[in-house]
């Protein structure tokens, strides 16, 4: 284990919980797959008060130490998870980093100025079962700036087909276009196909027994949005000959035909806001379903921000 100073590809958050533990096998199969270094962090915020009358007690020496023992052993964890999951010989690539007395979530978002991807557990050792996304995850996800990939623990990475294909959720959007870059690389990488989904209204299913029984502006419109996805997708399928794309248009929301496909697929790939968004929306609504929802990684596409 060593705490180098090389420029991180991928960075990955942990806290001793099995959502963190999975997200750290998952990171580190993806760094391998991108070659890059992953940069493993376990943050330990500052120790909270319970009230005002407590306040000038300072916390037991021992405590704080206490802390920082179970922080060396928390990371210590998820470093030989991490080599276990990728190639040893990367060890020199697998750099840790344990943080002491610090906001956890401005931490992450400031680390993600300089990674390539920045990779949380869906929920962390605060969070209810029942929780859908945890505050940590949340906060990052909203914040970040780079892509962000929440890896859920629920089903586990190898109950899915190293086979199964990648899903990306494609409307023309900035950060769709960016997701749709990262859908590519991913299944590029991972030798499988990819399955382009493009929504063209939010207005619900229009759906008829037959698109040749559909009234003919119905289906100019079918025609006309086949080839809108066909168009995006262009550049990238030059670029990418090798990933057989699936493309799916559909009159319909997004979200739900998109989690429709992850049932099948081994990681989905979604804009941070899409074409109903504005350039300070922080999370859009489908993007927020899909973390939510899914059961599978989701990578959440997110562009630098100046701030």
């Amino acid at each position: 284990m060593s705490p180098q100073h090389t420029h991180p590809g991928i960075v990955v958050g942990v806290d001793g919980s099995t959502s963190s533990m999975v997200a750290v096998e998952w990171a580190a199969r993806d760094a391998e797959m991108r070659n890059v270094t992953l940069k493993v962090v376990h943050i330990v915020g500052p120790v909270v008060v319970a009230s005002d009358e407590w306040s000038d007690i300072p916390a037991p020496g021992d405590y704080a130490q206490w802390r920082e023992d179970q922080a060396r052993q928390v990371i210590e964890q998820a470093y030989q998870l991490a080599l276990a999951a990728g190639v040893p010989s990367r060890a020199p690539r697998v750099t840790t980093e344990v943080i002491l007395q610090a906001p956890i979530v401005p931490t992450m978002v400031e680390l993600s100025k300089q990674a390539e991807m920045v990779v949380v557990g869906c929920r962390g050792q605060s969070a209810v079962a029942s929780a859908l996304l945890g505050s940590v995850s949340s906060g990052v996800v909203h914040r970040a700036h780079c892509p962000v990939a929440v890896v859920h623990d629920e089903d586990p990475l190898m109950a899915r087909s190293p086979q199964a294909p990648v899903v990306v959720g494609v409307d023309g959007s900035p950060t769709s276009q960016l997701a749709t870059e990262i859908a590519f690389d991913e299944a590029d990488r991972r030798g499988v196909g990819l399955i382009a989904l493009h929504a063209w209204s939010d207005m619900g299913p229009v759906d008829f027994a037959s698109m040749n029984w559909a009234p003919i502006e119905w289906r100019n419109i079918q025609d006309q949005e086949e080839e809108v996805l066909a168009e995006r997708l262009c550049g990238y399928q030059d670029r990418y000959p090798d990933v057989a794309v699936h493309k799916i248009v559909v009159s319909d929301r997004p979200a739900p035909r998109l989690l429709e496909q992850a049932q099948t697929a081994q990681l989905v790939v979604v804009g941070s806001h899409g074409r109903g968004g504005f350039p300070g929306m922080l999370l859009g609504s489908v993007s927020r379903a899909v973390v939510n929802s899914a059961r599978i990684p989701v990578i959440v596409a997110r562009i630098p921000r100046c701030d």
